[in-house]
């Protein structure tokens, strides 16, 4: 009888001490009951508690937590069903408000995550949603942090995962991106005959600039070669003129002068009359013999 009471003391001290100490891992928050009541919220470490007075109501935990977002239809601003799923993430801040503000928070944060993301992407249309999940993203988490508050959890991010229009819209989009293409091509196509064209006018511009210059060159160094060959025969007939002149002023000058001239007349004269078939003699042919005694006159004097 008294082994059995000696166990029973056992068993019994047993039990209270594991009723008492209690023992939390890190990153791990309990809240504590006493008799039904809120009493206090424990923490990492070794923590002693009233025997059948104090329980443990609520273990949270105080790490990320990444709640997948489950695929839902969406419609854009524009008309068109998409498919858009997503991954939450989540951490709670105050283990009180996360026990007693709600039933429970991940299945509220994760169902208004849903609704604030219908609504986000109703606001854009297909084109848009693709390219402005950052903008989503950052739309939801505000949206979710206003309404977590009383919750004690804070949404730290939120991540669009996919974007799947139906069969029928990818087709058009495939089809609309084929056209866009081909845009490009006759785009790029046009502007290389462009440029091809501007490149052969500044060519022959600049041909025609040169073939002008060229032009303009000759004409010059033409002008200047005729300036100069006027300006070396007017020097010549004036330094003849001025022989003829020193020389009509030395005495027999002037009779020389009337023998040459007399030459240089019969000269022209004879080429006339050689060249003609009928000749006709003016009357100044009478004062050919007074031509020829004044060069015999003249051969006399010399």
């Amino acid at each position: 009888m008294l082994v059995f009471f000696t166990y029973a003391v056992v068993i019994l001290f047993v039990v209270i001490l594991f009723k008492t100490a209690v023992v939390i891992p890190e990153q791990q928050s309990f809240v504590v009951e006493r008799l039904g009541k809120y009493t206090k919220t424990l923490n990492a470490g070794l923590h002693f508690l009233f025997p059948f007075i104090d329980m443990i109501a609520y273990r949270q935990n105080l790490k990320e937590e990444a709640i997948d977002v489950d695929p839902q239809l969406c419609i854009t601003s524009d008309n068109v069903q998409v498919q858009v799923d997503g991954v939450l993430y989540i951490q709670v801040l105050d283990p009180v408000k996360a026990s007693y503000g709600i039933d429970n928070y991940r299945f509220a944060v994760s169902q208004l995550a849903k609704t604030t993301m219908r609504s986000e992407i109703g606001k854009l249309v297909l084109d848009k949603t693709f390219c402005g999940r950052e903008a989503i993203n950052d739309n939801i988490v505000r949206a979710l942090d206003e309404a977590s508050v009383n919750w004690g959890v804070k949404v730290t991010r939120y991540e669009i995962r996919d974007i799947s229009p139906n069969a029928a819209i990818l087709e058009a989009m495939e089809s609309q991106m084929r056209a866009e293409r081909v845009k490009r091509a006759d785009i790029l196509s046009s502007e290389g005959k462009k440029e091809a064209l501007i490149n052969v006018s500044l060519g022959e511009k600049q041909d025609a600039i040169n073939r002008s210059m060229g032009e303009k060159q000759r004409r010059i160094n033409l002008a200047e070669g005729n300036a100069k060959s006027i300006e070396i025969t007017s020097r010549a007939s004036a330094e003849g003129l001025r022989m003829i002149s020193q020389a009509l002023s030395v005495p027999g000058g002037k009779t020389a002068m009337a023998i040459r001239l007399a030459e240089g007349y019969m000269a022209r004269f004879r080429d006339v009359l050689e060249k003609c078939d009928v000749s006709i003699y003016p009357e100044e042919l009478s004062q050919i013999a007074a031509v020829s005694e004044i060069i015999k006159n003249a051969g006399v004097t010399k």
